[in-house]
Formats: C-alpha cells, sequence, structure tokens
C-alpha cells in the first residue's frame, strides 16, 4: 500500500515537474496532433496565434498553421518549439513580424511564410536560424530587402521571393549563401539586375526570371552573359524576356544576338578613364553604368587576345611571304647565272674545232688553182688527142 502510494505521489511530482517546464502534451480542438505532427490549418475561428500555441505539444517537430487569420507574430512565439524542423505560416493575414518571432528555432529547416501580406521584414528576423534549408516568402508585398537579410543563412539552398513587388535586388543580398541551389525571382517589378548580385550564389542551379518587366538594354549584358554561362555549364534558367524596347518586346535576352548591343561598346570604352581604373565607382545612370560589371563581357571579335593573336598571325604571314619572294628572286638568278655560264663553256668548247678546220680550207684554195689548171688541160684535150692530156 505504501508501495503505491509513492508511485502516485511520484507520478504527481513528475507531472508537475512537467508542467513547470512549459511541456503539453493536449492538442487544440480542431487541430490534428500525431505523434510529432501537429496540423492545425483551416481552423475557422479568431483565435489569437498565442492562443494555439499554449496548446500545442512543444515536442512537435511539424507544425501546419496555415489558412488561418493570423495577421501578427509576437516576439518568442515559437521559443518553446526547440525541437520544430517545419513552420509552415502560410496563408494568413501576417503583416507584422518582430525581429526575435523565430527566436530558439535552432533546428528549424523550412520556413513558409508565403501568401500573406508581408511588405518589409526586420532586418534580423532569420538570425539565428542556422539550420534553415528552405525559405519561402512567395507571394507577398516586398517591395525591398536589406543586403544583410538572409545574412548567416549558410545552410540555405532554397529561397523563393517570386510574386512581390521586388524592384531590385541588393548587390550583396546572396553573399555567404554558398549552398545555395534554387532560387526564384519571377512575378516582380525587376526591370534590371546585376550581375554581381547573383554571383555570390555559387552552387546556383536554377533560376527563375520569368514574369518580370525586364528592360534590355546596355544594363543587361553582364547579365546575358552570366545567363548563358550558368546555362553552358549545366544550370536551368526559365526565361528573361524582354518587355522594353519596343523592337525587342518578348525576346529572351539569351536568344538575342550581341549585334543588337554593339551601340553600348562606345559607351564602355569610353568609361575606361583614369578613375574608373583606379577603382573609382561609376555614378548610376552614366553611360559607364550600362556596361558596369565585376568581369568584363566576353567578345571574341573584340577580344585584346584575339586582335594580337590576329596580328602575329598576319605578321607571320607577310613575312613567310617576304622570304618566299626573296627566295624565288634569288633562285631565279642563280639559275640564270648558270645558264649563262654553260653556254659560255659550249663556245669556248666548239672554238678549236673551227680553227682546226681552216687550214684544210686553205689547203683546198691553194689547191684550187692545180685543179683549175688540170681543168684547163682537160678542156685542151677536148681538141688534142688523149696522148696530149696523159
Amino acid at each position: 500500500m505504501r508501495s503505491r502510494m509513492n508511485i502516485i505521489i511520484s507520478s504527481g511530482l513528475l507531472m508537475t515537474l512537467l508542467g513547470s517546464c512549459g511541456t503539453s502534451t493536449s492538442c487544440p480542438s480542431g487541430c490534428s496532433c500525431n505523434v510529432n505532427h501537429t496540423d492545425c490549418s483551416d481552423l475557422n475561428q479568431l483565435a489569437s496565434l498565442d492562443s494555439i500555441l499554449d496548446q500545442l505539444p512543444f515536442d512537435a517537430s511539424y507544425l501546419n498553421l496555415s489558412n488561418n487569420n493570423f495577421t501578427t507574430v509576437e516576439p518568442g512565439s515559437f521559443s518553446n518549439f526547440s525541437d520544430l524542423l517545419h513552420l509552415d505560416l502560410s496563408r494568413n493575414l501576417l503583416s507584422v513580424v518582430f525581429p526575435s518571432s523565430f527566436s530558439h528555432l535552432n533546428k528549424l529547416q523550412v520556413l513558409d511564410l508565403s501568401e500573406n501580406l508581408l511588405v518589409r521584414l526586420p532586418i534580423n528576423l532569420f538570425s539565428g536560424l542556422n539550420s534553415l534549408t528552405e525559405l519561402v516568402l512567395r507571394d507577398n508585398r516586398l517591395k525591398e530587402l536589406n543586403p544583410d537579410q538572409f545574412k548567416g543563412l549558410t545552410e540555405l539552398r532554397r529561397l523563393d521571393l517570386s510574386f512581390n513587388s521586388l524592384c531590385s535586388v541588393p548587390t550583396h543580398l546572396l553573399d555567404g549563401l554558398q549552398n545555395l541551389v534554387w532560387l526564384s525571382l519571377m512575378g516582380n517589378k525587376l526591370k534590371t539586375l546585376q550581375r554581381t548580385s547573383l554571383e555570390p550564389a555559387t552552387a546556383l542551379q536554377q533560376l527563375l526570371l520569368d514574369g518580370n518587366p525586364w528592360n534590355c538594354n546596355c544594363n543587361l549584358i553582364p547579365l546575358k552573359h552570366w545567363l548563358e554561362w550558368i546555362a553552358y555549364t549545366g544550370g536551368s534558367i526559365d526565361s528573361a524576356n524582354c518587355s522594353f524596347p519596343a523592337n525587342l518586346h518578348g525576346k529572351d535576352l539569351r536568344s538575342i544576338p550581341m549585334e543588337m548591343f554593339r551601340h553600348c561598346y562606345p559607351l564602355y570604352l569610353e568609361t575606361r578613364n583614369p578613375s574608373a581604373a583606379e577603382g573609382h565607382q561609376i555614378p548610376a545612370g552614366s553611360a559607364g553604368d550600362c556596361m558596369r560589371q565585376r568581369y568584363r563581357p566576353v567578345s571574341v571579335r573584340r577580344a585584346t587576345a584575339t586582335v594580337v593573336v590576329a596580328g602575329v598571325v598576319c605578321g607571320v604571314v607577310c613575312v613567310m611571304m617576304v622570304v618566299t619572294a626573296t627566295y624565288g628572286c634569288i633562285y631565279a638568278m642563280l639559275m640564270a647565272h648558270e645558264q649563262q655560264q654553260l653556254i659560255e663553256g659550249n663556245s669556248q668548247r666548239q672554238q678549236p674545232l673551227m680553227v682546226a678546220k681552216e687550214p684544210e680550207q686553205d689547203e683546198k684554195e691553194d689547191l684550187m688553182p692545180t685543179i683549175g689548171k688540170g681543168a684547163t688541160e682537160c678542156v685542151a684535150w677536148m681538141a688534142f688527142p688523149p696522148e696530149v692530156c696523159v
């Protein structure tokens, strides 16, 4: 009997201790609690977020609070849910969140804030979420983001910023997100995008840019080169269809030939002044702003190395032509000289034969009188008897 009383007292003390630690094992009305999976979506009641959280089990790892009428997240609302891995607050009426709204969620991996009324986000809203791998901010009213908005999210792999009202992407927004492989910027109001804003995401494999009013002028040349490089290295990009100018309306930025941007290069050359060479920034909106980038755009026909190589090749060809012509002239002169010597040698070898024959000719001339004399005598034989001719 005494042992049974001890067990009852021990159980009561244990429940008291658990209650003092803030542990809850109940499941609110309208929610579904299954092991560590808690679903409180579509409650259709006007209860506040905190009143619902007070009734939830604190050991939940998956918490779905979507499609309710929550308008704000108070500081420290989830401080008791340290084991939470997945938090879904989508399809609510959230317009106000505080820097410490998600404090103590060190293990959180997925945070879904899509389809709310968020216009601005506190700079330190996501600080401390070191394990976060996916952040969904789709379909809100975000107009701008702070460059340090996602600072510290080193494990982030997927970032959804689609269907907001973003007009620009800060240059250092993605700094430190070396594990980011998926990024969506579709459905915003982006007219231009700096290549340097995307380059920190070195692991990026899929980029969504459709649904923005892209102004395909000189400003987008660096982005065009970067998109072509990502596609060349095996990345996936949906499309960046131009809205301006009129002659490029509806065309994908990547498919536009560089000849359409040839007017940009004189402007780029004008900006290469001493101040720019020293690293001074060129004012935005100037002619040089259209070609500002971290790396020079690649153009085979205008590359300095190509010009140098072409000059060297042309020089070598010219030298070879001169050498060939010189060799031909020298060879012709040598052949002519050798032919002349050959002719002169033949003449010298034939000259003694002619001299040797001259005496014979003289002998013939010396014999001519004798022959003539005999002929006279023979003519006289015609009139005298044979004896006289003998």
